[in-house]
């Protein structure tokens, strides 16, 4: 278990620094995570297009989900050692839980709420980026989606490995 939550930390990391490449010439290159009326102004400003848009939820969907999919539970199998269901499931669902809360209350709620970096220049009238009910939306998201995910990705490793 205490493996589980410092692997979390890998998790975090790892979201942290997609985050951080996708907004490394400035937040625009991460406009994918925001509301679609913030995604509709900067196409409309010629900041990026729909495309690049849509190219980079993609690229940054693709790594964070093989980190999810593949390096996590192989983390939790391979080197916890976790060989049950219920073994693969609570370490899971606590990287996952883990890894979704600083998910919502680090970058969403701190770092895109109350910094500048994520701030876009010609949509600060569209501010907050993350409103109220999508960011309860995502915790209700997490603390639901997140335990099915563990159950699943658990269910199909042990059946992968036994």
């Amino acid at each position: 278990m205490v493996l589980a939550v410092i692997e979390s930390f890998v998790l975090n990391f790892v979201l942290l620094l997609v985050c951080v490449i996708n907004i490394r010439n400035g937040a625009v290159g991460g406009v994918h995570y925001y509301e679609q009326p913030v995604k509709d102004r900067v196409v409309e400003l010629g900041l990026i297009t729909e495309k690049q848009i849509r190219r980079n939820k993609a690229v940054s969907g693709l790594v964070f989900m093989l980190v999810l999919l593949v390096a996590a539970p192989l983390m939790v199998f391979c080197v916890n050692g976790a060989e049950t269901f219920q073994d693969g499931f609570i370490q899971l669902t606590v990287m996952y839980m883990l890894c979704g809360l600083f998910d919502r209350i680090f970058i969403d709620w701190y770092w895109v709420g109350h910094t500048k970096a994520w701030i876009i220049p010609g949509t600060e009238d569209l501010m907050p980026y993350i409103h109220k009910k999508t960011w309860l939306g995502k915790i209700i998201g997490t603390v639901i989606g997140y335990p099915l995910f563990a159950a699943l990705i658990s269910w199909i490793f042990t059946l992968i490995l036994k």
